[in-house]
């Protein structure tokens, strides 16, 4: 199945965002240490067979593969297609089919109630313009359906690794919104709250047993993921902020990181579209 690329999409602010995902390998964090993440988030919003359901900023399908596995019929779209390719080639390999289409979550290319369930794991907290994404998530969930995301939230420790290398990113729009706020009770249900009804939330953790010292969780990320890739090239030629950032790392690793297993703090947030 081909991935549809819309013109829009080619616009250079979804594509410096894109490249910064396809630093490093994105996938390979969401397969070793974030899959347990979408099974969650599909049976928190009840996902049944026949469903029309979309995976926005989708990855490499976490959420979209145990949905189709329910027996759904889902579209996963992100804005990086390397993710999507490998989203589908997961998919084949255990008998499901996805659609697959390259989108921004800021303009999701769907006609309106066109699903009944809207997903997001850790994906859709990442777009610059919160306001817009939401809206654009309710616009294409039918009257009824269900709107659901899982974020890390901001006293967690992805949410404080994710502040921590904020400070050094190059590329974040000026005066864009945090991604940690969508892991904000309040935040979030304020963001969908014209769109909505029944607004759930709870609070959750990903247990990580990956990591036997500070040094290696810290040498993981600055391997393997983008935002943090893309922080470390921006200071590669002050090596007193390199180390600076080494050691914020480090730190925060050996806060979280006991007998070699960390807790991730997420939240769910599940409501109806009116």
């Amino acid at each position: 199945m081909t991935i549809d690329t819309p013109i829009s999409e080619r616009q250079a602010p979804a594509r410096t965002h894109r490249e910064m995902w396809a630093l490093g390998d994105y996938a390979a964090i969401a397969e070793e240490l974030l899959a347990q993440l979408g099974p969650i988030l599909v049976s928190a919003s009840g996902i049944r067979p026949g469903d029309r359901v979309l995976d926005v900023a989708a990855g490499t399908g976490n959420v979209s593969i145990p949905a189709a596995a329910a027996g759904a019929h889902v579209i996963a779209s992100d804005l990086t297609p390397e993710l999507l390719r490998r989203a589908q080639a997961r998919a084949a390999a255990v008998g499901l089919e996805l659609g697959c289409r390259e989108a921004s979550a800021e303009a999701l290319p769907f006609g309106a109630g066109e699903f009944d369930a809207v997903l997001s794991t850790i994906g859709v907290m990442f777009a610059p313009r919160h306001q817009r994404t939401a809206d654009e998530m309710a616009r294409v969930c039918r009257r009824g359906g269900k709107i659901s995301t899982l974020s890390w939230t901001p006293d967690g420790f992805y949410g404080k690794l994710l502040s921590t290398i904020r400070p050094y990113q190059p590329t974040l729009p000026t005066g864009a919104p945090h991604e940690v706020w969508w892991g904000s009770e309040d935040y979030v249900s304020d963001l969908f709250r014209d769109h909505v009804s029944d607004i759930r939330t709870r609070r959750g953790s990903l247990k990580v047993d990956r990591f036997g010292c500070p040094e290696e969780c810290r040498d993981y990320f600055k391997n393997f993921y983008g935002p943090a890739i893309n922080a470390y090239r921006a200071i590669a030629d002050n090596l007193d902020r390199v180390a600076t950032l080494d050691t914020e790392i480090t730190e925060l690793c050996r806060e979280y990181l006991n007998d070699d297993v960390m807790q991730w703090e997420y939240l769910i947030f599940t409501a109806r579209k009116r």
